[in-house]
């Protein structure tokens, strides 16, 4: 049975998602320059991350003020009405500061502490995500209408397509340049596109098979990973477990286990 509030939250992330995403593209200044640094000096932050994040607090709260939030840039408060938002305004910023055009806005809504909307915007790609809990993925694009999204049939582990991303902390970037030399060889090839948003529907498209990655927060994977497990796909973190900051993986049936394995061998969980 379709959910009359899961649906409205639906389209209020769309809305919230595509203003964010005209606000980032259009307004982006010529002199864009670091507004503040985050884990290290390389993890930035800049005045228009802060700006979209601002743009969808304000959008959300003023039609559902009793809601909670949680946002890279700061939002949080706990609300009422059993929803909190999982924002992240702008993943991939360095891309973003750099006019490189793998960034996002991602937008998620849980409900009592599971997520059930969750909504990519990829405006350089003219693309947009989106997931209701148990009623499958879509996208819109360049195509006409909406596509349903659906992973890529398994291939061998070693014909596998996997993306992965680095953290900013020097120490924890070395170890994963370690990890992804040893698993070159086991794959078909390591693709790294700064977007782990991004990443998650390109499981959830078919354009990868797998994706891995250490060091996420809640508003990186929320609604990335919601898309790609309703379009078939499968994620976790280390075996038996829920994506988290130690590890997160997402692959389609077939990559996924083989693919957590190997990564659990290779000890990439750990610093």
């Amino acid at each position: 049975m379709t959910d009359p509030l899961h649906t409205d939250l639906l389209a209020l992330a769309q809305e919230a998602a595509r203003r964010a995403g005209e606000l980032l593209r259009d307004g982006r200044p010529a002199d864009l320059g670091v507004a503040a640094t985050k884990s290290s000096p390389i993890d930035v932050v800049t005045e228009m991350d802060i700006a979209a994040e601002k743009l969808i607090t304000g959008f959300l709260a003023e039609r559902r003020p009793d809601d909670g939030f949680l946002g890279e840039e700061g939002a949080a408060t706990e609300g009422t009405s059993g929803i909190r938002w999982v924002i992240d305004p702008l993943d991939g910023t360095v891309n973003y500061l750099y006019g490189l055009p793998t960034w996002a806005v991602s937008i998620a809504a849980e409900q009592d502490g599971e997520t059930v909307v969750g909504v990519v915007a990829a405006p350089m790609r003219g693309e947009t995500y989106s997931a209701v809990r148990g009623r499958g993925a879509r996208a819109t694009g360049s195509w006409d209408g909406e596509r349903e999204l659906r992973c890529r049939p398994a291939p061998p582990l070693d014909q596998a397509l996997v993306s992965t991303g680095f953290n900013y902390v020097t120490d924890v970037r070395a170890r994963q340049a370690d990890i992804v030399q040893r698993l070159i060889p086991l794959l078909r090839d390591i693709r790294r596109g700064g977007s782990a948003a991004i990443d998650l529907c390109d499981v959830a498209a078919g354009r990868l098979d797998g994706y891995y990655e250490r060091g996420l927060h809640p508003w990186d994977l929320a609604a990335g990973d919601l898309i790609a497990r309703e379009a078939g796909a499968l994620t976790g973190g280390r075996p038996g477990e829920r994506p988290s900051r130690e590890l997160t993986v997402a692959g389609t049936p077939g990559v996924f286990e083989p693919l957590q394995r190997l990564l659990e061998d290779l000890g990439a969980w750990h610093d």
